[in-house]
């Protein structure tokens, strides 16, 4: 991982509570946190109670109000560990008043060995691939307003169409870790990438409009490989104020999963 010299999105403070750093911080205010770290951080607690060979495969997570850049407690647990599936959630609270900011559920499944893998008939051929990553020079998002934050701790390269002009396929990976001192697995560098597929895709003028999603749920039918993730894109909006962000979630090897964000879309007050 290119990392920053040990920096991060979170330092641990022991005892499930973590500090959030400026890398966090997102688009729409400087005090609040872009939702792909918090995500990986709930995804973070729920990893470490399953088993080897489960694998967390669909995770919805809720933002019931902005995640400020504060310090935060984890919780997470188990609701139902059956033979082949697994249910469980996490919460995300402030530790200055208890606060729920953020809400993950999720399902686990076994997985099978290496050796017994199915013999699967080929299936339909995947869409385009996006050009790869090293063939892409880097960008960076424009509408952050602060010096540091979620852009700049994340490199982005787009393979395929243009910033602010509809669907793109978007490169993305982490410049520094998630929690001081521990390397992401990889479902935490997919989740700190995928709450950024309206960002890549907007059709909207962000001087005149946000588009705010209080959820998101991404489902992987496979763990990527490499630092890489990919966000093929595209944002749908109406005009009573709903919109949708959908992504085909990409490694170098191929698709891994999808992703969705309902989107809050309003019209900016003041001038």
């Amino acid at each position: 991982m290119s990392n920053h010299d040990g920096e991060a999105f979170f330092l641990p403070l022991g005892d499930g509570r973590f500090a959030a750093t400026e890398h966090t911080r997102g688009p729409w205010s400087d005090q609040h946190q872009h939702g792909g770290p918090p995500a990986a951080l709930l995804a973070h607690g729920m990893e470490a109670l399953l088993p080897a060979g489960v694998q967390l495969a669909r995770v919805t997570f809720e933002l019931p109000r902005p995640v400020p850049i504060a310090d935060l407690e984890l919780r997470a647990q188990v609701l139902r560990a059956g033979r082949a599936v697994t249910t469980l959630s996490a919460t995300l609270s402030t530790v200055a008043d208890g606060t729920e900011v953020m809400r993950a559920s999720a399902l686990a499944m076994r997985t099978l060995d290496p050796a017994l893998e199915l013999p699967l008939p080929p299936g339909a051929a995947p869409p385009t691939a996006p050009r790869p990553p090293g063939q892409l020079a880097p960008y960076v998002l424009p509408f952050f307003t602060a010096p540091i934050g979620y852009h700049t701790a994340m490199e982005l390269r787009f393979a395929a169409g243009r910033f602010g002009q509809g669907p793109t396929q978007a490169w993305m990976r982490m410049r520094v870790a998630l929690i001081a001192g521990s390397a992401p697995t990889p479902l935490q560098r997919v989740l700190c990438a995928a709450d950024s597929g309206n960002g890549v895709s907007l059709v909207l003028d962000v001087r005149r409009f946000t588009f705010v999603n209080p959820d998101l749920t991404v489902a992987l039918w496979r763990l990527p490989v490499g630092e890489w993730i990919c966000l093929d894109a595209r944002t749908s909006v109406g005009g009573h104020g709903v919109g949708l962000a959908d992504t085909l979630l990409w490694d170098e090897q191929g698709p891994i999963g999808r992703g969705a964000q309902t989107l809050l879309v309003a019209a900016r007050q003041g001038p």
